[in-house]
């Protein structure tokens, strides 16, 4: 084709008119639109990345609501009755294979061996609720000749006495109950 048969609404028109020229002028242009369009489409990836990432950002930044309990705690402290307020112990003397069964009554010291056992607290479950008593014992040990020495302090559990357990070579001391103890009579469980 001559270059003068050429419209100029054709879109060869500008070009060099030869019969390969305006293919390799198309094909150009189409390389370039799918370059654009692929620019468009990574920036339009970015962009949906950027916003789903600050969205996450601020859901982190907000605080969590505070755990649900619907549990209410189970244990109480002994009911009110007559006598005093004990924790039923359970004491053994490794050297001398020594075990001995002793009440220490809460808020006050009680003696076992060398150990001076204090009781801070003795709590039980509810009657809705599995058995259990728990202690809060504070336990110094008063070897002859040495400075006194604590070795426990914390609560201790009936159920499970190796889960809080006084760590000593010589002495075990484990909690058994929290009872109500009088004078004249063997404490009883509440």
């Amino acid at each position: 084709m001559a270059p003068s048969s050429l419209d100029s609404a054709h879109p060869c028109a500008p070009m060099i008119m030869s019969a390969q020229g305006c293919a390799r002028s198309n094909d150009r242009d189409l390389a370039r639109r799918r370059l654009v369009l692929s620019r468009a489409g990574a920036l339009a990836v970015l962009a949906v990345l950027v916003g789903m990432a600050s969205a996450a950002a601020q859901q982190q930044q907000q605080p969590l609501p505070p755990p649900r309990n619907d549990n209410p705690p189970t244990l109480r402290a002994i009911p009110d009755g007559p006598g005093k307020r004990v924790a039923e112990l359970q004491g053994l003397d490794k050297v001398t294979a020594r075990t001995q069964r002793f009440f220490a009554p809460v808020g006050e010291t009680t003696r076992f061996g060398t150990l001076d056992i204090k009781v801070g607290d003795c709590l039980v479950n509810t009657s809705d609720a599995p058995p259990e008593s728990a202690a809060y014992l504070t336990i110094v040990d008063h070897k002859p000749g040495q400075p006194e020495q604590k070795l426990f302090a914390g609560w201790m559990f009936a159920s499970t006495p190796s889960l809080s357990a006084l760590d000593d070579g010589v002495y075990d001391v484990r909690v058994l109950a929290c009872t109500m103890a009088t004078e004249s009579s063997p404490p009883s469980s509440r």
